[in-house]
């Protein structure tokens, strides 16, 4: 059987094909399958938009599809940036800036406690979804720190580790990051199928 993953980005692809690879024949990004489309994340949480990206691929490809959509919960800011992370300064991917506008309203806070989210959907061409969710805690710095990792790695501080994500490598945050215990969760329903 074949998976499409309704991304194209290499972080995500490396980490998903290392989980799920025993279950499909061949996985692919969408730019590898030859689609190119832009689903709308209009969803008011992160899995009705992993949801919506993963049935849209299914139904444009006719295989398997499986979405993700992650982000940053800041307990201090009442969840924000949640399903805006990636576009939390105004506009989509500017990490540099995201960061700093994090800072920037934390200024002075002593709450500094926060989550990252990934809501995975695997959605079949007949339309049956698995859906899973996977968390990693941890606290936001008060710089960035770290040269790996990718968004707000470099401000999430992982106490048990004592240090950012940014500064673990890239197989140490695969084996604890949001995305991998979602996979995980995913991995256990699959296989109970």
């Amino acid at each position: 059987m074949k998976l499409i993953i309704a991304s194209n980005n290499n972080h995500k692809l490396i980490e998903i094909k290392a989980i799920l690879g025993g279950l499909f024949e061949e996985i692919l990004s969408m730019r590898e399958a030859g689609i190119e489309h832009e689903t709308i994340e209009d969803g008011s949480t992160f899995m009705e938009n992993a949801v919506k990206k993963a049935k849209e691929i299914a139904e444009i490809s006719g295989c398997c599809a499986l979405a993700d959509d992650s982000g940053i919960c800041v307990d201090a800011l009442d969840g924000a940036p949640g399903i805006y992370s990636a576009r939390f300064c105004g506009h989509h991917g500017d990490d540099e800036a995201n960061n700093r506008l994090l800072l920037e309203k934390l200024k002075g806070r002593e709450n500094r406690g926060a989550h990252y989210t990934c809501a995975i959907a695997l959605v079949y061409p007949d339309g049956r979804q698995v859906c899973a969710e996977g968390y990693m805690y941890g606290q936001i710095g008060h710089e960035e720190k770290g040269e790996n990792g990718f968004g707000y790695d470099p401000l999430f501080f992982l106490p048990e580790y004592g240090c950012t994500a940014a500064q673990l490598s890239p197989e140490q945050k695969n084996l604890i990051s949001h995305r991998a215990s979602a996979l995980h969760a995913l991995l256990e329903k699959l296989r109970m199928e």
